[in-house]
């Protein structure tokens, strides 16, 4: 079972108001595990940043504006999406943190290329299983990091692949997969998560009954009438 969880950067909070996608980030995930397959593109949006989106993220128009346009990562982006390590076609549902204000953006960015648009019935919005599980509770992914004991100290802004990162962790406890001691850290980018898990010692329960067990037993087998054992 392929998964990618994925998250985005924008400029700002609307595409038809001409905000674009500055940056994406994706962690595959095979049988709930990081593989180590990343997808990271920080993208020139062809206009200004906005300084309340630059809060967020960090991302200046200065740092952007060498990076590619959306039209030459497109390609690359879906193919991470739709094939696994081996270049063979394995799309994958995608795992996304409120996953409307992601997905509206993308689709924008690809069908104003020509590109079809990802399907709602692809996706996964762990914002909503979140809600589900936790009615009332906050559920931003800082919050659920902090549920999940997930480490945030590298997260001083926002960034598409560390919040991918993050929320892989979160979303494996969502659907309960996630225990103490479980350590899915990606090791090293192109290196398979390693998994370990701590054994406690338990010393041998006593399997010989007691004389009152023994006794017990025996009263109980002269109730039965005939039984088969003694003919």
């Amino acid at each position: 079972m392929r998964e990618i969880v994925l998250d985005t950067e924008t400029t700002g909070l609307d595409p038809n108001e001409g905000h674009r996608v500055v940056e994406i980030g994706a962690v595959e995930l095979v049988n709930h595990i990081p593989t180590g397959r990343v997808y990271q593109e920080y993208i020139n949006p062809e206009r200004d940043m906005p300084a309340e989106a630059e809060q967020v993220h960090g991302l200046s128009e200065a740092f952007l504006r060498d990076k590619p346009v959306f039209s030459a990562i497109a390609e690359s982006f879906l193919m991470f999406l739709d094939t696994d390590g081996h270049g063979e076609p394995s799309p994958g549902t995608l795992v996304i943190h409120n996953a409307a204000f992601d997905m509206k953006f993308l689709n924008s960015e690809l069908t104003h290329l020509g590109h079809a648009a990802i399907g709602h019935d692809r996706v996964i919005d762990t914002l909503h299983l979140a809600r589900q599980r936790f009615p009332g509770a906050p559920a931003n992914l800082d919050a659920l990091c902090r549920r999940f004991d997930v480490d945030t100290s590298a997260r001083t802004k926002h960034g598409a692949l560390l919040d991918s990162e993050l929320l892989a962790e979160v979303y494996l406890g969502l659907i309960g997969g996630r225990q103490p001691g479980l350590d899915l850290a990606i090791q090293g980018r192109g290196k398979k998560a390693e998994v370990t898990r701590e054994r406690a010692h338990r010393p041998p329960r006593p399997h010989a009954p007691s004389a009152a067990e023994l006794e017990a037993h025996q009263a109980f087998l002269q109730q039965i009438k005939d039984p088969l054992w003694s003919r």
